[in-house]
């Protein structure tokens, strides 16, 4: 049975909400997400020229329980805690003055069993946000976000045992959502219970 969908092409129902704002000033170092709102702040970045990288670290929470942990994205990490996936779906649009774009991409590190080394992977799989003119309306992002897709045959592949691995895997450790920005003002997302 499908969710009933506002004109927004967003679900209809409770959902949490994380807006992430694009910025040309620095923030507050010192700024953590406690009591402080839905917001992660991150550098604007230009609409040419290279993209401005900003790491989301996330964190495992309990069932249920979304929470910017560090809205400070402008000194290239913020934080942020969501559950494991699999209660919930993940929709995003593009809003602010068109003209503007970002992409995210779920990374995680992996530890070769066999050497030792360390090495940081971003799935194959990701999202691009473009602003353009007109209402802007949400899609369903749920895969791109809660999964890494990896590279068949790979070394982490093969240690995972499967070319999709979900958030927080024990195979993988420390993800993050790589969020390149190029002059979008506001991504705004939203977590509906499933």
């Amino acid at each position: 049975m499908a969710a009933a969908q506002t004109g927004n092409g967003a679900p209809s129902g409770s959902h949490y909400n994380l807006n992430i704002i694009g910025v040309s000033h620095d923030k507050n170092p010192n700024m953590n997400g406690n009591g402080s709102g839905n917001v992660i702040f991150v550098d604007l970045g230009t609409r040419t020229g290279d993209a401005v990288t900003t790491k989301i670290l996330l964190s495992q929470a309990a069932d249920g329980v979304f929470e910017v942990l560090d809205k400070n994205g402008t000194d290239g990490e913020a934080s942020f805690s969501l559950p494991v996936p699999g209660t919930y779906t993940v929709w995003a649009r593009a809003l602010g003055k068109p003209g503007g774009q970002s992409k995210i991409a779920t990374c995680a590190t992996f530890v070769d069993p066999i050497t030792g080394e360390a090495t940081i992977l971003c799935s194959t799989d990701n999202e691009v946000f473009v602003r353009g003119t007109g209402k802007s309306k949400f899609r369903d992002v749920t895969s791109a976000l809660t999964t890494i897709t990896l590279v068949p045959g790979s070394p982490a592949q093969l240690a995972c045992g499967t070319p999709s691995v979900s958030l927080f895997a024990t195979c993988l450790q420390d993800f993050l959502w790589q969020y390149d920005n190029n002059g979008l003002k506001l991504l705004q997302m939203r977590f509906y219970p499933s």
